[in-house]
This record gives structure tokens, C-alpha cells and sequence, in this order.
């Protein structure tokens, strides 16, 4: 299984990115899909999570609440996250990861290598 995140870069604030996570090796439909990222200096935290299948229910730490976007494509299996307006404080190195069904919701099954978002003021 391969997780492979990418999107990150350096942007001000007020900016946008669109993070992309391309998963292979897995049935993709079958997974709950989330976004999470650690701060430098942080513990890792919760940013996103979208339903398995049509994703039609998703999820938002509320720090990103009206901010982000999460979204599947089933089809190409890959998830992506849509950042806009975003702060200093959400520089962090980004995560994708899987879960699958009966999981406790704080693990994951799988994890993605991480893209780096930095936010300048």
C-alpha cells in the first residue's frame, strides 16, 4: 500500500494550496480517507476525514472549519484537501491516511509520507 501526498510548498497568508494523495495498492472506495499534521514542536492532530464510498459526509478539526475542503475521486483514487485563507499557524507537515471499517477512529490502517505547508505572514 502507498499513500503518496504531494501539493505542499510556501505560500503568505491569506493564500491557498491543494494537497493531493494518489493511494494505490489498496481499494480505495473501501477506506475512510483523512488529512492530519503535525507543527513543528506539536503533536500530530486531526485535520480532516471524508466517508468511504461517495464520500458524501465529511469532517473538519474546527480550527478548519470553513477554510478546508476535503474530497475523494474514487476513480483515480485520490483524496485531496483544498486550504484557503490560510495562517501562519497552519504550516505544518500534512498527512494522508486510511482507515478502514470497525477502526477506532483515532488510527489509522495507513499512512502517507507527509508534504510540507508553510505559511508565511
Amino acid at each position: 500500500v502507498q499513500l503518496q501526498a504531494s501539493g505542499g510548498g510556501l505560500v503568505q497568508a491569506g493564500g491557498s494550496l491543494r494537497l493531493s494523495c494518489a493511494a494505490s495498492g489498496l481499494t480505495f472506495n473501501y477506506y475512510v480517507m483523512a488529512w492530519l499534521r503535525q507543527a513543528p514542536g506539536k503533536a500530530r492532530e486531526f485535520v480532516a476525514r471524508i466517508n468511504r464510498r461517495d464520500g458524501s459526509s465529511t469532517d473538519y478539526a474546527d480550527s478548519v472549519k470553513g477554510r478546508f475542503t476535503i474530497s475523494r475521486d474514487n476513480a483515480n483514487n485520490t483524496l485531496y484537501l483544498q486550504m484557503n485563507s490560510l495562517k501562519p499557524e497552519d504550516t505544518a507537515l500534512d498527512y494522508c491516511a486510511a482507515q478502514s471499517p470497525g477502526t477506532r477512529t483515532d488510527q489509522y490502517n495507513y499512512w502517507g509520507q507527509g508534504t510540507l505547508v508553510t505559511v508565511s505572514s
